[in-house]
């Protein structure tokens, strides 16, 4: 049970980790809102979100697969994408 807790104190440092990384890069994705709606160019970019799962599905090396780590990818553009519309409303 020690080893167990232990593990989940590791998760819970990593989460606010992640957590703090996801807000900088919104920060930056609000950011490149403003650009956009400035220049009057759209949300979606199909071939910018091609160009970040080809940067982290390279980057990978496991142990989460290439299909997993493209869902997790996909979730997390879609929410910058919502916080963009957001921001342009």
């Amino acid at each position: 049970m020690e080893q167990l807790a232990e593990c989940r104190k590791k998760i819970d440092v990593l989460d606010l980790k992640l957590l703090a990384l996801l807000n900088e890069r919104t920060q930056i994705v609000e950011e490149i809102g403003r650009i956009k709606r400035n220049l009057s160019l759209p949300i979606y970019e199909p071939r910018r979100e091609e160009d970040v799962f080809r940067n982290v599905l390279a980057s990978n090396s496991g142990p989460l697969s290439a299909e997993a780590v493209k869902r997790v990818f996909e979730r997390i553009i879609d929410e910058m994408r919502n916080i963009q519309k957001d921001k342009i409303l």
